[in-house]
Parts: structure tokens; sequence; C-alpha cells
């Protein structure tokens, strides 16, 4: 009796791991208003339209809305233990477009996401870092400074890089909204379909952490 007992134990806790290794990898999605989806209900929002790419390409994954309009990185990262909850295994991390829009020093807007990266991975939380481009009148100096931000943090922290968050839709005004800030519903698809590579990957990477 005690060794049948001993192995319907055994058996629960094979069947209980399997189900936490084959279930959803659970992503959010931390940003400004890009990600928050400003302008758009819910389900037209940037991680609502990637966690059904995904989703569409056979990647179990649930991802959380973390966007909050008008945030910095400073920000970002005041509310990250919060907003990156415990189970997390990925974190899209888009920041900086309101750091360019306020002229805030990118030594600044550097810091901070270099203190969000740090954390993260000291959670062993896999990282997609999403890049910004400068505002143009900032001048070319500013430019210079802030658009390294990304690439290096990058290449330090072997984390997955997507250079320009808005690549293919700034500049496109069928894709904006009249604020010529915010994307429409079409253009979140246009960044989802662009970021879909990268976030495949970060899944991958998710899912290799649970066999370590």
């Amino acid at each position: 009796m005690v060794q049948v007992f001993a192995l319907v134990v055994a058996a629960l806790a094979l069947a209980g791991g399997a189900g936490a290794a084959d279930g959803p990898v659970r992503i959010v999605a931390l940003g400004d208003s890009l990600t928050a989806g400003l302008g758009l209900p819910a389900n037209a929002a940037f991680p609502a339209r990637l966690e059904q790419a995904l989703r569409a390409k056979g990647m179990a994954v649930e991802i959380s809305n973390g966007g909050v309009s008008g945030d910095t990185a400073v920000g970002g990262l005041a509310r990250l233990d919060w907003s990156v909850p415990e189970g997390t295994e990925a974190v899209i991390v888009e920041l900086g477009a309101n750091d360019t829009l306020r002229g805030i020093d990118p030594k600044v807007t550097r810091q901070a996401l270099e203190e969000i990266v740090r954390r993260l991975r000291g959670r062993g939380i896999t990282v997609l870092l999403a890049g910004m481009r400068a505002a143009p009148n900032l001048g070319p100096d500013y430019a210079r400074d802030f658009e390294a931000i990304y690439s290096d943090l990058a290449a330090r922290n072997d984390l997955l890089l997507y250079p320009f968050f808005l690549d293919g839709v700034a500049t496109d005004a069928k894709l904006n909204q009249h604020d010529g800030l915010h994307p429409t519903a079409a253009g979140v698809d246009a960044i989802v379909a662009r970021i879909l590579p990268k976030a495949e990957e970060l899944v991958a990477r998710a899912r290799e952490k649970r066999g370590m």
C-alpha cells in the first residue's frame, strides 16, 4: 500500500511539472501609451494583437498590458515591481518615447533602462528591448546619445533588440491617429507584423529557461 501511494504521488508530481512546462509563456509588455493603446479599444492594443499573432503561430502565450500613457523610462522603473508580477517569464520593454518628446537627458533615460534590465535579468526574466528614435528637433548630438542607449544595453546584456518600435509606421499618416504620434489599429497590426520574429525568439528563449 505504501509503495502504491508513493507511485501515485510521484505520478501527480510529474503531471504537475509537465503542466507547468507546457503552459503558456507569461509575458508583460512594459511601456507607455504606444503599448497601452491610447485611443484604441483594449483588444486592438499592441499586447492583445501580438498575443493573437503568436497564438496563430501555434505559440501558447499570455501577454499582459503593462503600458501607462505618459510614462518615461524613470516612470517605468518606479512601477516595475507591481507591473511585472511574480511568475512573469518574459518582458517587452518599450520605453523612451516620452523621454525624447520632453527632451530628458539621455543619461537619465539610460540609467533607468539599465536598472530595469538589471532587475528583470536578476529575476531570470527574458527581455526584448524595443528601441525608439529621438525627436528630430533635439539635434544630432542628442539623437546620437539617445538612440545608442538601446543597442548598447542589448549588446552588453545579451538582450533581444527590436531597434525601432515604430518602424514602418512613424512616417505613414495612414497608420497614425490624428495626433500623428499614436498608431491606429492598422498601425498596431503593422508593428506586430514587423516585431513578430523577435517576439517568437523571446518566447523560445523563455521556454528554454524552463528546462534549465
